[in-house]
């Protein structure tokens, strides 16, 4: 029995697409929000609360549900990266139309709506843009503390951005992926001779195969180099045992194994007999284990007659022989590429140790330099337009989340061990940092906070606030009733409905419930992993993209008259994976704009003007059997449906949408039309609605998703390098957020040449060729751009202290040191 695996998503995915708008304490999140929220306050006060005003009555704001990863440094979902916000502080902020504050220490005075206002920060930014480089200097104020009283130093923002720049880091900042001078020289513990010199030394050996001598190369490095692959892949398989046992040892260790979770969790063979059952490798009869290929056998009613790993490993040899076919197997739990994470560790272990380097490595990244007590400069290689936004990293304590004892600027050590994330990881639950407020606890489904009396805008006039778990067809109910004072519900005509229903007035701002609405910065879509939904091996062939297309086409067609019903006026159909509200999304009026997958395999229009809806749905239909053709799946013309399908695909096929299991989501009756359209032509769509969301973010990173629905939640710069470039697929060592697999070196050159200049009409035209290509590989079905809302009690909460004009970029969690309760 082979489960489908399960992890988690966004890291810098965000915006969970039910969700009207994640309380973000800045408008777009990024793939690590943390990285470009802004606190900086709207006014020019900086005094501390007095007692008098000080209001002891806790602030409970309704949320969608947590995954505790509540790190600066690894939160994904948005409602996580909150939690990181309201705890933490960025070296940078940006203002209400999503412009970078650079001179934070006095604060910058900018005009929005009419009304002047003053931003403030921890740090000011200088750019020196040079020939071949830039260099960004920035010098922070010598007067903030940490919630705990210890002071912010220069050293603090230095020890963050080595975790960032960490080979070993994976949460979703871009920072690791800077231009940075000496950055790849320092993640690979290489010069870039033996960089080059030691991955053509892998490519070569591993085309030659094992056992096979390559001339011109050392055997003994060979054998290394082998020796490294057996240890990377046996790293996979344990991450496989290890995933299972967290994920269905519950569910299914006593029918499996015969015993408890408890008691499998007490025992690594039985954790190793699980994995091996449910990921089809072995198979448990009267406690007994037989290998599925080898038909060893193991006696699980001793600890010295289990399987070991390396017992697994030998099972899972026999099955594939190689690692290449494991990866284009996608086994990996984690979905990781076996080969590329062996080239890494080749390159860095014996690269490292080559004569040119002086069996020294790279000490430290030669483009960071300490200049005082309160300067940092980093110098980049050319110039990149994504650098302010993703330098401005969130500044950890290092005496909290590192080990001060391991850091030594001068004698390059940074605070942890290279390489190693252990440290980092145990706080991951356990937030702490010079942001508004302290993490107290996570119990019961709630967040709680307290005010941070160290805050260096004064301590919050709320001492108390609760992050509340609260299922979105709730949210509406429970700030009308009083058990919740801020949330955001879904934007539906029916929540707006029911909003109007408890005001007196009949409208969405009343006496009980005031509405705040605001065009989202993300969008709606509808994804497709290029890793499992292809033809044969080749993800990028003409026929994995038709195959994909296919799907698309008929997705596509449904998206007006669904939108149109569950959210009415609130939102509207998009054609490009980029939210409308940046300046490079392109426009009805721009030159080659096209309806998303609006044409058939030889490229004629499916749709005409005067056509009727039920008329377009039957031209989707037939655009999708010209596609499915083109893929190569056999069509019986007697039946009118498809009866087999080319090698490597299927006639079925898997959707997930975190709907609660009820349904309730926006573009669920999309899919409830495609899955009867399709069942018509024989191809069959499994439609998942889990009662977790949790179910769908984990079983992306695990990299076993086919199909899924989600929303992305953007950043003020439409950079694509974190989510389509070729570095960020799963295992590939980046950032893991290219869920969808693409992997495109046209696309890849053109994200990097639309980072090389800040000419906004040079820029959006290569973002246009960048989307053209997401478009044709046909991962990602664009579906909606929505307002968000974020709905007030203001019986409850003081709505005079809420933050002024509201935007895309500014949220209500901005100035929430002056938010006060009635």
């Amino acid at each position: 029995m082979r489960i489908t695996s399960t992890k988690r998503l966004l890291a810098s995915l965000l915006a969970v697409s039910m969700a009207c708008g994640a309380l973000a304490s800045c408008g777009g999140k990024t793939e690590s929000s943390s990285e470009t929220s802004s606190k900086e306050s709207s006014t020019a006060s900086t005094s501390s609360t007095t007692t008098e005003e000080k209001n002891d009555t806790p602030l409970v704001v309704g949320y969608a549900r947590f995954s505790e990863k509540f790190s600066p440094f690894f939160a994904s979902t948005a409602y996580d990266q909150d939690v990181a916000s309201m705890t933490s502080i960025s070296l940078l902020g940006t203002d209400r139309v999503g412009a970078v504050v650079e001179k934070g220490i006095e604060g910058e005075t900018r005009s929005y709506n009419g009304t002047d206002y003053l931003y403030t920060g921890i740090a000011d930014l200088t750019i020196d843009q040079k020939t071949d480089t830039t260099v960004y200097t920035f010098k922070i104020r010598d007067d903030i503390k940490f919630s705990d009283g210890e002071p912010l130093t220069i050293d603090d923002v230095i020890f963050s951005m080595y975790v960032y720049a960490d080979p070993s880091f994976y949460g979703g900042a871009s920072f690791g992926s800077m231009p940075i001078v000496g950055l790849k020289n320092y993640q690979t513990q290489t010069s870039d001779e033996v960089y080059e010199k030691y991955g053509e030394i892998f490519d070569q050996v591993w085309v030659a195969g094992e056992g096979n001598t390559v001339d011109g190369v050392d055997q003994a490095i060979a054998d290394q180099l082998w020796e490294i692959v057996t240890r990377e892949w046996t790293a996979d398989i344990q991450g496989i045992v290890d995933y299972v046992y967290s994920n269905y040892a519950s569910a299914y260790a006593e029918s499996v194994v015969g015993k408890t979770a408890e008691e499998v969790g007490k025992s690594e063979g039985l954790k190793i007999a699980l994995g091996m059952s449910l990921w089809g490798f072995g198979e448990v009869a009267d406690g007994v284990l037989t290998g599925a290929v080898t038909g060893t056998t193991f006696d699980l009613t001793s600890e010295d007659t289990m399987p070991t790993i390396e017992d697994y490993y030998n099972e899972v040899y026999a099955a594939y022989g190689d690692v290449d076919s494991y990866d284009a197997a996608g086994e990996s739990a984690s979905g990781a590429i076996v080969r590329d994470n062996a080239r890494a560790a080749f390159i860095s272990e014996v690269g490292s140790q080559d004569e040119s380097m002086g069996g020294n490595g790279v000490p430290n990244i030669a483009g960071i330099k300490k200049l005082s007590d309160t300067e940092v400069s980093v110098t980049l290689e050319g110039f990149d337009a994504t650098a302010i936004y993703n330098l401005g990293v969130t500044v950890a304590p290092l005496h909290y989340y590192g080990d001060e004892s391991l850091y030594d600027y001068d004698n390059n050590k940074f605070g942890f061990e290279f390489g190693d994330m252990s440290l980092i990881e145990s706080k991951t639950t356990q937030p702490m940092g010079a942001g508004p407020y302290k993490f107290d606890r996570y119990e019961n489904n709630v967040v709680y906070f307290e005010a941070n009396e160290n805050y260096f805008k004064g301590e919050p006039k709320i001492q108390n606030i609760q992050f509340k778990e609260t299922d979105d067809k709730d949210k509406i109910a429970a700030v009308g009733t009083g058990t919740v004072d801020i949330s955001d519900p879904s934007g539906s005509v029916d929540a707006f409905k029911e909003i109007c229903s408890y005001n007196s007035n009949g409208e969405l701002e009343g006496n009980v419930i005031v509405t705040n609405r605001v065009d989202n910065l993300g969008y709606g879509y509808i994804a497709m992993s290029a890793a499992n939904v292809k033809v044969g091996d080749d993800i990028g062939s003409d026929a994995s993209k038709a195959l994909r297309k296919a799907f698309a086409t008929v997705f596509s067609v449904y998206r007006d008259v669904v939108i149109d019903s569950y959210y009415g006026d609130v939102a509207t159909v998009i054609n490009y994976p980029i939210s409308n509200t940046s300046w490079a999304a392109p426009q009805k009026t721009d030159e080659g704009y096209e309806v998303a997958f609006s044409t058939d395999a030889d490229g004629n229009d499916l749709y005409t003007a005067d056509m009727s809806e039920e008329d377009k749905y039957a031209a989707a239909l037939e655009g999708a059997i010209s596609w499915f053709k083109a893929a190569g799946y056999t069509f019986d013309e007697a039946s009118g449906k498809f009866t087999a399908a080319p090698e490597g695909a299927s006639l079925s096929y898997e959707i997930i949408i975190p709907a609660d299991g009820t349904g309730d989501h926006p573009s669920f009756a999309i899919l409830t039309y495609a899955k009867a359209a399709l069942e018509t032509i024989g191809i069959e769509l499994v439609i998942n609605d889990p009662a977790d969301s949790n179910v769908l973010w984990n079983t992306l990173d695990a990299g076993e998703a086919q199909m899924w629905v989600a929303a992305w939640g953007a950043t003020p710069d439409p950079d694509m390098y974190q989510i389509y470039h070729s570095n960020n697929i799963l295992g590939a060592g980046g950032t893991d957020d290219n869920k969808y697999n693409i992997v495109d070196d046209k696309l890849d050159k053109l994200i990097m040449d639309g980072r090389s200049s800040a000419d906004q009409t040079f820029r959006k035209s290569i973002y246009k060729q960048a989307l053209d290509i997401v478009l044709d590989w046909a991962v990602e079905i664009p579906v909606y751009q929505r307002q968000k809302c974020v709905i007030f009690s203001p019986e409850r909460v003081n709505m005079d202290t809420v933050t002024p004009d509201i935007t895309t970029y500014w949220g209500w969690m901005n100035d929430i040191e002056l938010l006060e309760m009635n």
